[in-house]
């Protein structure tokens, strides 16, 4: 990668910006991701919180159908070493990447002191109405070790429709050579998705959209209010199909921008091009694409030659093109766009956006449901644990199993780690609707993701995050598990509690 050099403006950018608890979906879905019957993730489902990829996968598989809309809240670094598959029959899942197939009405949100995936993509794939916000995503490689998403940061493929990707960072340490690829791909049949107020940067592919010149299924793709930062090329590359690129800034492209190509044809205004080559044109191909250009600025930017597969839209850009976009938008001036993208744009700023006015906005935080559910004091009827087996995986030094069922809430069992499973079983079936996990004093809090599961079977029968109380449809089984997927230090269960109504 010839020129390619760690970047530093964006990543001391908003180095001393205050945490605040992000809000799923804030202010809402823009550009094209608001058509197709728009763009609402898991809006009006269950909130949960997950702390390990495999939690994020209990929780979508833990729901009543694939398309029971739910908004996972992330907190902390998900990786290859805590993100596994899980099965259920609302969920197709796999280990090593976080996997959004054949789904729809999913958010995943970065809480509280942020959400970094490490070496893991996010892979979308034959899913539609998907929110992700507020993460990082880094270092996602396609060759060395550990691999994961085929290199992509995200990537989307196979009839996807309706992906909101909204304040990201997604980031990279070098190109194909050192075993990445894209940082946010799409192909194979991707419609009505907007990138917004992201950062991407430290890579040698920004993105594209289409595999192949003959991948020309894609399209209506939005990109504005964008950090592309020391990056080779592809920002983004677009095989047929259409974008509008606006309110963007690029800084250090080093051999190509935005390549229009194969019949592609994008609207590109009002954006910051600076210290760079080539921004705008058709590239490495003689099938030609397509723009309109309007009110951009080129600060130092060089353009090459024409040349047989090389058609650079420079010196002096002009329209080629004309593009309809069907949605309302506000349009930031060209000069003021580094400064708003830097006060905006990547995660951890707080969700903010532009007034459209060159002056970044907090949006008010939309309520969501508590993620903990609330324990009920007595839940009435009679606790059939009292009495019943129990075993489990992972037990702490000096805990006891049955320390959940004696119904003594100063005894608990705790996991020797962050993880286990706990489980109540009887020498025959049993008819159960509701559970209640109850936490020992002093520890409330402590449990984060879970799964309960028919031991019988091995169905998930819930998940969610928190202790408390647990409904779901009357089941008849002789084991009982509560998993613990995730949690704040050791958690420490005083009760497993059982009931058949």
């Amino acid at each position: 990668m010839s020129g390619w050099a760690l970047g530093t403006s964006a990543a001391a950018v908003g180095a001393a910006l205050p945490v605040i608890q992000a809000s799923a979906a804030a202010g809402g879905a823009t550009g094209y991701a608001t058509g197709n019957g728009g763009t609402t993730g898991g809006a009006g489902g269950q909130t949960v919180r997950a702390t390990t990829g495999t939690a994020i996968h209990a929780a979508l598989c833990g729901r009543a159908g694939s398309s029971t809309p739910i908004t996972i809240e992330v907190e902390g670094t998900i990786n290859h070493g805590n993100t596994g598959k899980v099965s259920g029959p609302s969920c197709n899942t796999a280990a090593g990447v976080i996997e959004l197939k054949q789904i729809s009405n999913v958010t995943i949100i970065g809480v509280g002191n942020g959400a970094v995936f490490d070496q893991l993509g996010i892979h979308i794939r034959d899913s539609s109405n998907i929110i992700i916000q507020n993460v990082t995503v880094r270092n996602v490689k396609k060759s060395g070790s550990p691999t994961s998403n085929g290199g992509d940061a995200i990537g989307m493929e196979s009839t996807v429709r309706n992906v909101w990707v909204d304040h990201v960072t997604l980031e990279a340490s070098g190109g194909e050579s050192e075993g990445f690829d894209g940082l946010f791909d799409m192909k194979d049949d991707t419609q009505y998705v907007t990138l917004s107020y992201s950062t991407l940067r430290n890579s040698g592919r920004g993105g594209l959209i289409g595999s192949s010149e003959s991948d020309r299924s894609n399209g209506f793709i939005t990109f504005h209010h964008n950090l592309y930062e020391n990056i080779d090329s592809r920002t983004p590359l677009l095989r047929g199909g259409i974008a509008h690129i606006y309110n963007n800034s690029y800084v250090n492209l080093h051999e190509s921008g935005i390549n229009s190509r194969a019949g592609a044809r994008a609207k590109v205004e009002n954006n910051y091009f600076k210290d760079s080559k080539d921004v705008l044109g058709t590239f490495y191909t003689s099938e030609a694409g397509y723009w309109q250009v309007a009110g951009n600025i080129f600060d130092n930017v060089t353009w090459s030659a024409p040349g047989s597969d090389n058609a650079p839209a420079g010196p002096n850009p002009q329209s080629n093109t004309t593009v309809s976009v069907p949605y309302s938008y506000s349009l930031d001036g060209a000069s003021c766009v580094p400064d708003i993208v830097r006060q905006t744009a990547g995660a951890d700023k707080g969700l903010r956006v532009s007034n459209g006015s060159c002056s970044p906005q907090t949006p008010t935080p939309t309520a969501t449901p508590t993620p903990t559910p609330t324990v009920t004091p007595s839940p009435g009827g009679t606790n059939l644990s009292i009495g019943a087996g129990s075993d489990g995986s992972s037990k702490a030094d000096g805990t006891s199993y049955g320390n959940v069922r004696d119904g003594n809430l100063s005894t608990y069992w705790s996991p020797a780690g962050s993880t286990g499973d706990i489980s109540i079983k009887w020498s025959s079936a049993r008819t159960v609707s509701r559970v209640v996990i109850r936490e020992a004093s002093g520890s409330a809090g402590g449990i984060g993701a879970w799964q309960l599961v028919n031991g019988t079977t091995g169905a998930v029968l819930k998940s969610g995050s928190g202790a408390g109380t647990i409904t779901f449809t009357a089941t008849s089984l002789s084991k009982i598990t509560f998993k613990i997927t995730g949690s704040t230090g050791a958690p420490k269960v005083a009760e497993f509690e059982t009931y058949a109504g």
